[in-house]
């Protein structure tokens, strides 16, 4: 149970950060939060529109493992998608800021745990 909210909570996390990315980048509240200007939000739109597929499709292999009918499928798509959040946050922290890996690994971290644990 406590494994099954914590993968939510990171499904959650990534379905906001598509929103960000997908649909909010150029306008106030996207740029806020990046600390963009209004030109180079708009001069990486598509950039971050692409960006913010894969943190869609992140959610939705988290989504999926929520949702799997069998326990043994359900487990290795939560291990799975899990890891590739962590792996995503890793390489953000090296690439682009440390934060990233708190933001991002460190959630889907706290959650593989939990799912080794089986709680």
């Amino acid at each position: 149970m406590v494994a099954e909210i914590l993968i939510g909570l990171v499904a959650v996390e990534h379905l906001f950060f598509f929103m960000l990315e997908a649909v909010f980048w150029n306008r106030p509240l996207g740029r806020k939060v990046f600390g963009f200007t209004e030109e180079y939000a708009t001069s990486t739109a598509s950039l971050a529109a692409n960006q913010g597929l894969y943190n869609g499709f992140l959610a939705a292999g988290l989504c999926w493992a929520l949702l799997a009918a069998e326990p043994q499928m359900a487990r290795a798509l939560a291990i799975f998608f899990l890891s590739c959040v962590l792996v995503a946050g890793a390489f953000g922290a090296v690439t682009v800021n440390r934060t990233i890996l708190w933001v991002q690994g460190l959630p889907a971290a706290i959650a593989l745990i939990a799912v080794f644990a089986g709680v």
